[in-house]
C-alpha cells in the first residue's frame, strides 16, 4: 500500500531525498520544503520516481 519515492529539487532536480507514502489517502503529488546540499538553501522539492 505505500510506495516508495524520492524528493526532488525543484531548482537543481537532483533527488536528495527518499520517503514513502500511502496511495490511497493521498492522491495529489507531494511538495516539501527541504535543505538542498548542493543548491545550499532550502527549496522546494517535489515527488519524483525513485
Amino acid at each position: 500500500m505505500r510506495d516508495t519515492l524520492a524528493l526532488a529539487c525543484e531548482e537543481c532536480k537532483r533527488r536528495n531525498y527518499t520517503t514513502d507514502k500511502n496511495k490511497r489517502t493521498m492522491s495529489d503529488k507531494l511538495i516539501l520544503r527541504k535543505y538542498c546540499s548542493s543548491c545550499r538553501k532550502h527549496t522546494n522539492h517535489k515527488e519524483a520516481k525513485v
